[in-house]
């Protein structure tokens, strides 16, 4: 077997696999060999059909069966040979078998970037100090008040206005006729105000009183999230039929009670400084990850397309589930695969880029997972998840690929713990902007 490699690009090779006629003679013997055996043919008992026969009525499919042996007798052998660790899926174009001369096939394979050694060690890193403050406290025990709040029927004879419920019926035509998308609706609860249909619509029920009837045309916007509606004028007739205002509990231990497993406002209050506090945490800890990658990530390299693809299966998946999980579809959305790889492919090479260098600090420190972390990283899992620790382990025992993944990933953070402990930090206060977005961020 003669084995040529090329060079497509640095991660990308063309192998070109040669095997010896004698070779492709023995295969196509053994091949015919077995069809005889089982081949019934008119004319002929079983096992005593001629192999000129068998060629002239199964060449085709044998060659085919042949062709595949050749390969996969060759290939593995072949790159072990030339030390080719390929990654992803070969590209495999085989020719049509000779009988009578070499099987010469081309094989396309992609392999990962050969990274220099990294030195990180004295890296100047800067962490933000971020602290929560009593009044974002306030400002969740608001936002719980409100989530629990009743509404009740607003007793003054009044018009409808901004912050209202207003309970309505509404139908919406378009060119005339009854749409789809705005079908004839009854009781329908509208917060003026949260744009639940459009601010075009609220302004126009701002006003009304209970009991009136107003039609009225609306124009969406051209980026409106429906895109059934999106540059469409509307004429809505509407009904509003009562009028609701919230009222907010008590911030007090009752409220408390009705959160969960609560006695008092005050378990609620230190239940959110801690959330707040973890969510400062884990921005200061991102932005030290961006450091590390704007300070070491340096080198440039070219990247497999197999890496890049896998990493951007993985982002639409994730989108089009978040989608889903709000009833909206691509098509809804003007969306489609192909422009949701165009806008994400800079973030999943990006992603590609990252993964590739911890990669090569993983290997280049020699990191392994010792069991009792593996262990540790599994009960944080079951507990995060809210599964039995049994569980957990059952499932990346029957799923190793993923059981590889889990690792991986453990060793990523790893590799950033290794950075910081060789790293000079320096701590600073963050400023007024700053915290105001990192206020935002521990919310979420």
């Amino acid at each position: 077997m003669e084995v040529t490699v090329t060079d497509i690009n640095s991660v990308k090779k063309k192998v070109q696999i040669q095997v010896p006629q004698a070779d492709v003679a023995k295969e196509l013997d053994s091949a015919y060999l077995q069809l005889k055996k089982n081949a019934k043919v008119k004319g002929f008992r079983p096992g005593k059909t001629p192999r000129s026969i068998l060629e002239r009525m199964f060449h085709k499919d044998v060659h085919a069966d042949v062709t595949n042996a050749l390969i996969q007798n060759t290939f593995i052998d072949a790159v072990k040979q030339e030390s080719l660790a390929f990654i992803g899926t070969p590209d495999i174009d085989p020719p049509e078998l000779d009988p009578n001369g070499p099987f010469i096939y081309d094989i396309t394979v992609e392999l990962k970037p050969e990274l220099s050694d990294i030195s990180f060690e004295g890296v100047e890193l800067k962490k933000t100090l971020y602290a929560m403050s009593e009044a974002e406290v306030d400002k969740q025990i608001e936002m719980l008040q409100k989530q629990l709040a009743e509404t009740q029927p607003i007793d003054e004879d009044r018009a409808a206005a901004d912050g209202d419920h207003a309970i309505i019926d509404y139908e919406g035509l378009k060119d005339g006729n009854p749409f789809e998308q705005t079908q004839k609706t009854e009781n329908y609860t509208l917060k003026i105000g949260q744009k639940m249909i459009s601010e075009e619509f609220d302004k126009q029920i701002i006003g009304m009183t209970p009991g009136e009837q107003k039609e009225f045309p609306v124009t969406f916007p051209e980026d409106y999230h429906n895109k059934e509606l999106a540059n469409l004028e509307i004429t809505f007739t509407a009904t509003l039929k009562e009028l609701r205002q919230e009222v907010l509990p008590d911030a007090n231990d009752e409220l408390a009670k009705k959160l969960g497993n609560f006695e008092t406002l005050e378990d609620v209050k230190n239940a959110i400084r801690k959330n707040l506090q973890e969510g400062y945490d884990k921005r200061s800890d991102q932005e030290i990850q961006e450091q590390i990658f704007e300070k070491l990530l340096t080198e440039k390299f070219e990247l497999p397309e197999t890496l890049v693809k896998f990493e951007l299966d993985g982002i639409i998946a994730d989108t089009e589930m978040r989608f889903s999980q709000s009833n909206v579809t691509l098509d809804q959305l003007g969306l489609s695969r192909e422009k949701l790889e165009e806008q994400y492919r800079d973030v999943a090479e990006n992603q590609v880029r990252r993964h590739l260098f911890l990669s090569k600090i993983i290997e280049q420190e020699k990191m392994e997972l010792p069991e009792d972390e593996l262990n540790t990283e599994y009960e944080s899992l079951s507990k995060t998840v809210e599964q039995p620790v049994d569980f957990i382990k059952e499932y990346y025992q029957k799923n190793p690929d993923k059981l590889e993944g889990f690792k991986h990933a453990i060793l990523e953070k790893k590799v950033f713990d290794l950075i910081i402990e060789k790293a000079v930090i320096k701590e600073v206060e963050p400023e007024a902007a700053d915290a105001d977005k990192s206020f935002d961020a521990a919310s979420e």
